[in-house]
């Protein structure tokens, strides 16, 4: 159950906005393939933007369907000119408009607006129980094969979700950011450079890591010892029960001979270490995203210091 929203956008020339009945015969052109399209079209409500607002766009008109759905049509005086139908739907019932029917819609309206240019996209679905969809961490919008919740917690840290994707796997999910599924070892492969570096015999650090994927691959390299220091355990015990296939059993012992896990705040336990002398031949970074942003007072300084502080220690 969502709602469903189908975008679709048009530019025309500016200049055409200036002819004589370009817009009212733009309208009744609309209107008229909207109701070939949607059935039991009406209209609802037309305005025409005053103001400041009238830079940005000069007329919208507001159309009801059926069961319900809203269709919102908006001419801009720069030229573009944008379509979007939402309407409610269950898992029972059929998109009152399929993705099929809405390119040839597309092509209509773009005949009767003599646009020179025209997007749509597929549904996008809101507010749906399970959520395909994730965020990039430079706020793009990722939409994943994802067909089940397998686990989800809030910590005192953070989001923890681990999802089913159909071509993906088990995927690990903090604060609705990606970290790790199950088809992605050539990411920890390239993390730890493998076949470039040689570990064998080498004292090893890794700052997070809670998936238990960097810890698993590195301990097939023969290391003399490795310490992994977690400060969320509900990411671990979720990963040793849920991926397994990336960890395998890493992450159910905590100390061996060959490793050892720490869970505390990595900052701490290095100010600690360096306190003792104590010394790492790698040490892996396998912590939060960098911010993109270069500006100075971008609202993501604070994992700025923190990055620049775990570099400095």
């Amino acid at each position: 159950m969502a709602v469903n929203t189908i975008l679709i956008d048009f530019s025309v020339e500016e200049t055409k906005l200036q002819e004589e009945n370009y817009r009212d015969n733009v309208i009744k052109g609309v209107e008229t393939v909207l109701i070939n399209h949607l059935k039991e079209l009406q209209p609802l409500y037309s305005t025409k933007l005053t103001g400041n607002l009238a830079s940005q766009a000069s007329q919208v008109n507001i159309y009801q369907s059926i069961r319900g759905a809203l269709v919102t049509l908006r001419i801009f005086n720069n030229g573009l000119v944008t379509v979007n139908i939402e309407y409610y739907k269950s898992n029972e019932e059929e998109a009152i408009i399929s993705y099929d029917h809405t390119r040839d819609l597309e092509q209509c309206l773009g005949g009767v607006l003599r646009a020179f240019r025209s997007k749509i996209l597929p549904p996008v679905k809101r507010g749906a129980l399970l959520d395909v969809y994730l965020t990039s961490s430079d706020e793009r919008l990722l939409e994943y094969d994802i067909d089940g919740v397998i686990f989800e917690e809030r910590t005192p840290f953070q989001k923890v979700q681990i999802v089913h994707s159909k071509s993906l796997g088990n995927m690990l999910v903090l604060d609705d950011l990606q970290n790790i599924s199950e088809s992605d070892l050539i990411y920890t492969e390239t993390l730890m450079a493998r076949g470039v570096e040689n570990y064998k015999d080498k004292e090893i650090c890794i700052l997070g890591g809670g998936d238990g994927a960097l810890l698993y691959e590195l301990l097939k390299e023969k290391p003399k010892h490795v310490v992994m220091l977690e400060i969320d355990e509900v990411v671990m015990k979720a990963c040793a029960k849920h991926m397994r296939s990336i960890c395998g059993d890493v992450l159910d012992t905590y100390k061996t001979e060959n490793y050892e896990i720490i869970l505390a705040d990595c900052l701490q336990t290095l100010d600690k270490f360096i306190a003792e002398g104590r010394k790492f031949d790698y040490v892996f970074g396998d912590l939060t995203d960098i911010p993109i942003s270069t500006k100075e007072e971008n609202t993501n300084s604070k994992i700025w210091d923190f990055i620049l502080k775990i570099l400095e220690l």
